[in-house]
Formats: structure tokens, sequence, C-alpha cells
């Protein structure tokens, strides 16, 4: 017998065959397993040996790192919504006002010219008002000078004016020429002309022709000047009627004892004796 006939073989038996199981599972610490088996000849068959392997585990951590992660994407895409939105705003909200700033241009462009019309036609009118009383000053004056040359008198119109064109001199010329100019002119409580008056308006537009600034109502043209007697007037002295500083009606005195004032809507602008209605005192300016 041979000496190594009791001694069991180390040789190990050829493997026929071998399998590997991968198994694998996710989420609550589940474990992967690898079995692997090899199988031999029927004659020399050999154990399995099987071998376990944990696998890395989906914890809930991960889980929030992917909730966050959405979260901030989403605010992202919010923000970048607002923005675009503000944007639409203000490019609107900027186009609304240049509208209206032109918009506004154009009605202050158009009220410009509105008035610029006006003021020609306001001119225009007095040109004509203007052109108008100096026909009437010229007819008056042609029909005064036959009057004059035919009358040995004083008690004619023609002879009237005459007399106080020669008694008015200077300044005081210039004021009557005015005053004489608006004869026959209507009386209107509060109007100051071009072709209606009332008395204080006449006085003071008669005095602005030398460049006098009187006051507009008549208890103040009554104190404008010095205060002289009914007896010592000169032409161009301005009379009223009522207290001074309280008077309710002024003219202007044209010499040769006569007045030229707005009286009253009956009359209009008239000439008159002073015998016709009495002032109560005068003052004098010039």
């Amino acid at each position: 017998m041979s000496h190594t006939a009791h001694i069991p073989s180390h040789r190990k038996p050829r493997r026929s065959a071998s399998k590997v199981v991968l198994r694998s599972g996710v989420a609550g610490g589940v474990l992967s397993t690898i079995a692997v088996a090899g199988a031999a000849s029927p004659a020399n068959a050999e154990p399995v040996t099987t071998q376990t392997i944990e696998m890395p585990t989906l914890t809930s951590g991960l889980a929030g790192d992917f909730a966050r992660s959405a979260e901030a994407t989403q605010r992202v895409a919010n923000s970048l919504d607002l923005r675009a939105q503000q944007d639409a705003a203000a490019t609107t909200a900027a186009q609304t006002a240049k509208k209206a700033k032109a918009e506004a241009e154009r009605k202050a462009e158009a009220e410009a010219k509105k008035k610029a019309e006006a003021k020609r036609a306001e001119e225009a009118r007095a040109k004509a008002a203007a052109a108008e009383r100096a026909s009437r000053t010229a007819e008056r004056t042609t029909l005064s000078a036959p009057s004059s040359s035919n009358s040995g008198s004083g008690s004619s119109s023609g002879s009237t004016v005459s007399k106080v064109t020669s008694q008015a001199t200077g300044s005081a010329a210039a004021v009557l020429a005015f005053a004489q100019a608006q004869l026959g002119d209507a009386y209107i409580m509060g109007s100051t002309g071009p072709n209606a008056w009332d008395c204080s308006a006449l006085v003071q537009a008669a005095y602005r022709q030398i460049g006098v600034d009187l006051p507009r109502v008549s208890q103040d043209q009554s104190t404008a000047g010095t205060q002289v007697s009914l007896s010592n007037l000169q032409p161009g002295d301005i009379l009223y009627w009522g207290g001074a500083g309280s008077a309710y009606h002024t003219a202007i005195y044209a010499g040769g004892g006569e007045f030229i004032g707005a009286q009253n809507p009956s009359t209009g602008v008239v000439k008159k004796s002073l015998d016709w209605d009495p002032p109560s005192g005068a003052v004098r300016v010039l």
C-alpha cells in the first residue's frame, strides 16, 4: 500500500459552471446580496459559498436636497417672471407718459395760437375804433368850420370848438382832443372803451394820453390833484360832483363854461354847459 493512500487529496475539483446572482434593494436600509454558487460535477460537488455586501442606502437627507434644489429652481423662475412683468409695466408707463406729454404740448401750442389770434383781433378792433374816432373828429371839424365863419357870436357849436381849441394848450389840449373824439359814444357802467365808457373811465383814458395815470374811480379822482375854485377853472381841470373824496361823478372842463363827460345811459358822452349840471368842485392835475 502506498504511504499516501490514506491522505485526502488537496486537489480542488474543476468548476464546470458558475452562477452569479445580484439582488439589490433601495430605501429603508435594504441589503444587497450576491450569491455565487459553483456546481461541480456530480461526483465532486463543492459547497456553495455565499457572500453578503451592503449597498449604499438613499436616505431622507438626499431626498431633502432634491426638494431644496427644486424649490430654489422655482424661486429663480418666479423671480425671472416677476422681473419680466416689471419691465413690461415700466415700458407701458413710459409710453403712457410720452403720450401724455405730447398731448400737453399740443394743447399748450393750441392755446398759445388761440391767445395770439385773440390779441391780433383785439388790436385790429382797437385800430378800427381809433380810425372811426378820427373820422368822427374830422367830420365834426369840417361841420364846425362854416358855423364859426357864419356866426359872429360864441353861441354856435363851431365857435365853441374853436374857443376851446384856442384856450387849451399843451397837455390840456391833448387831453381835450381825446375826450372830444369820444363824443357820441355810449355810457355803460364799468366800461373802459373804446366805444363805451363810464364817467371816470373816460377821464382816466384822456389823461393817459399824456402819461398821467389817474385813479380808476370818481372818489379817488376828486382828490387826485390840487383843489381849485370853480371861478378859476382852466381847460383840462377835473370836475367832480359830490364831496371831495366821496364824489359820484367826474368830467373834464373844456373851457368856455363847458365840460365833456360820460354822463348817463340816456345821453352817453356829451359836451354840456356848467349850467346844465353844476359841479361841486374841481381839481387841477396839470
